[in-house]
């Protein structure tokens, strides 16, 4: 396991001014928090400061406080008597354990899709396996990482399972987070990835969408992994 990285002073961040807006500021600046955290404006090991955040977003530091509270509970922010607030740095130990959680409520998730397939979603699987094809053999990275978004929102639709949706997606967020770079070197196999899952998904086969999706989750960990270390 590697050693944490220390902890970085954060730098001023073009974040979006809030508190002109009249929306309830807690959510708004978890919000934009998370947004910044997972898009890695806000990196590993930063330290956040109240004050600077504050200022940054144009709100005051009561929903600032809030707001790490809520991404400390998510596993984005960590927060220490000492040095305060600082996003996390996540452990290769750690984010083996996000990556099993996720491969196997995937696999759940393309299950009850599975079981759950009606003539709407099948003929919603053939237009977005026809235009992944068509992107494959073009090699067209930008289209296939776009369709690998719309893969996993249609199988959550599919899931029926709203409580499993919004599990799913945290996840989803945290291991785009961890394996970003992961995207563009791997569209072509994740594509065909993808495809079997979605067959698998119309064909009704319930066991094959489940092994596959959950197969799919800890490939692309582990070929992060091996590529890092590469």
């Amino acid at each position: 396991m590697k050693a944490p990285e220390p902890v970085k002073e954060s730098s001023p961040v073009a974040l979006p001014q809030l508190g002109a807006r009249h929306q309830p500021l807690r959510q708004v600046v978890t919000d934009a928090l998370r947004k910044a955290i997972l898009s890695k404006q806000l990196k590993p090991g930063e330290r956040l400061i109240e004050e600077q955040l504050a200022a940054d977003l144009g709100v005051s530091r009561n929903p600032i406080r809030e707001a790490l509270r809520v991404l400390e509970s998510e596993g984005l922010v960590e927060i220490s008597p000492r040095r305060g607030a600082s996003v996390t740095n996540v452990s290769e130990e750690e984010a083996q354990e996000i990556v099993e959680v996720r491969a196997a409520l995937e696999g759940l998730c393309a299950r009850l899709a599975a079981r759950r397939c009606s003539p709407a979603l099948k003929a919603d699987i053939e237009k977005v396996l026809d235009r992944g094809e068509r992107a494959a053999a073009a090699n067209d990275a930008p289209a296939l990482a776009k369709i690998h978004s719309e893969v996993h929102a249609l199988m959550a639709r599919a899931s029926h399972n709203r409580n499993l949706t919004v599990f799913v997606q945290s996840l989803r967020d945290k291991t785009d987070w961890l394996y970003a770079s992961s995207v563009s070197w791997r569209a072509q196999l994740s594509w065909r990835e993808h495809a079997a899952i979605m067959r698998a998904v119309a064909d009704g086969d319930e066991e094959l969408a489940a092994v596959l999706a959950s197969r799919h989750v800890i490939q692309v960990g582990t070929d992060y992994v091996v590529e890092a270390k590469g």
